[in-house]
This record gives structure tokens, sequence and C-alpha cells, in this order.
């Protein structure tokens, strides 16, 4: 089952919360000054749940009361505790494996030459160790 990390910003579907209750959890954690465990057992999750939906608040930079435009709007509170992922690095350029196969036979050919030609046409490519 693969967890997303609280700041991938992909919902963990399994143990994501409706609005209502985030904001019960914003409710509890600001008006009553309630413990993570008493709001878990409030609303019936855990306490890491608790804590991370108001990890979440705190890194969207929310403040409580929510704005009124959050207050009401289920698809804009959801998109700012939930923002798209940033996006990932460019994956370094793989060596074509075929190919060094087939070069590695010829004479005069080495696997660090192979590397060199590699590196030329990909600078921030693996380094020596990881290609042999």
């Amino acid at each position: 089952m693969a967890r997303s990390t609280i700041l991938s910003g992909v919902p963990d579907g399994k143990h994501q919360l409706t609005m209502r209750k985030i904001r019960e959890v914003l409710r509890l954690h600001f008006d009553c000054d309630c413990t993570h465990r008493e709001i878990a057992q409030a609303i019936g999750t855990s306490t890491s749940t608790v804590w991370q939906y108001l990890h979440r608040v705190r890194l969207a930079g929310l403040e409580w009361p929510l704005p009124a435009q959050l207050a009401s709007d289920d698809a804009a509170l959801e998109a700012r505790l939930y923002p798209p992922p940033a996006p990932r690095a460019l994956p370094r350029g793989m060596p074509h494996w075929p190919t060094i196969h087939r070069e590695i036979g010829k004479p005069g050919v080495t696997l660090e030459l192979l590397w060199q030609e590699y590196r030329a046409q990909h600078p921030d490519g693996y380094g020596y160790s990881w290609f042999i």
C-alpha cells in the first residue's frame, strides 16, 4: 500500500477526513483548546491524523477562524490543504545498455571510455561507480 507523506501534497485516500471533520479538528483545537488525543477521540480517528491535519493547516498558512471563502467552500479548503505536488526533478539519462554491451566487446573499448562518452552526453548523469 503506497502512503503519501505530509509534504508530498497527495492525500492518503484511506485516511483522508471529510472537510467537515477537518473543520471540527480545527474548531476543537483552536476554540476548545483540546489535546490531539481528545480531538482524535471526539471525531473517531488517530492522534497522528489529527497532527497531520493541523500540520497541513500550518503549512497552508491558514488561521482560525477560517476566512469566509474557506469556511463554506469544501473545494477551496481542500485545494489549500492539498496543493499540487512539486514537479519532480527530471530523471538522469539512463545509459543505453544494449549499446554498452555491444561496444564493450570491441578491441580497445573499456567501460571507463564508454562512461566518459555517456557523461559527455549526460553531464548530470550517473557517476562511474554507479555505471560499473
